[in-house]
């Protein structure tokens, strides 16, 4: 269970301000009680430094008995720097534009060279000329690519209750998309 991740990412390359917001949605969900509001060792990335599953995760899941209660990796981890999500398993890279609807992928996913170290947000079609921040394409699998993501270490079978990632969002000031991951 601890192997996968839902990922929650806002819909858009630079969010202002956002490590002060990733502090302001820690504090939200702390007060929820979906995580602890002080970090432990119970992540996967780095240092393993996560806030812990908290009882009120229970409220804001549909399935609350695959949450990761007494795994050893089962917190949130706050990534506040530009990073690309995708599902790590069977990724198909395939991609479309929303304005002409041909099939971009491969040229869209080259383009990421200039997207990760922040050259550029956006992204033009080679076919049409449309020109959006990478997000506002269209993706045949889930994909995010922000400077904020929130990984929930152990989470995605227990998959959001779409009233979460609501709250989640309108909090946030940003449209998001949750990107599962599976190991």
């Amino acid at each position: 269970m601890e192997k996968n991740q839902a990922i929650i990412v806002p819909q858009v390359s630079s969010v202002p301000g956002h490590q002060a917001l990733a502090a302001r949605m820690l504090n939200w969900l702390a007060k929820r009680k979906v995580v602890d509001a002080l970090p432990s060792t119970c992540g996967r990335r780095g240092n393993h430094m996560a806030y812990a599953i908290a009882p009120g995760a229970r409220q804001v899941v549909k399935h609350p008995e695959r949450l990761p209660f007494g795994q050893p990796i089962n917190g949130l981890e706050v990534v506040d720097k530009r990073c690309i999500y995708i599902p790590s398993r069977e990724f198909l890279g395939e991609a479309g534009c929303p304005e002409c609807r041909q099939e971009i992928g491969e040229p869209l996913f080259e383009s990421l060279d200039d997207w990760a170290p922040g050259y550029t947000d956006n992204f033009t079609c080679p076919e049409c000329g449309h020109e959006d921040d990478i997000n506002g394409f269209l993706f045949l699998q889930p994909c995010g690519f922000s400077n904020l993501g929130f990984i929930f270490n152990g989470w995605g079978e227990a998959a959001f209750t779409q009233a979460f990632l609501d709250a989640f969002a309108e909090r946030l000031g940003f449209a998001v998309r949750v990107i599962r991951v599976d190991d």
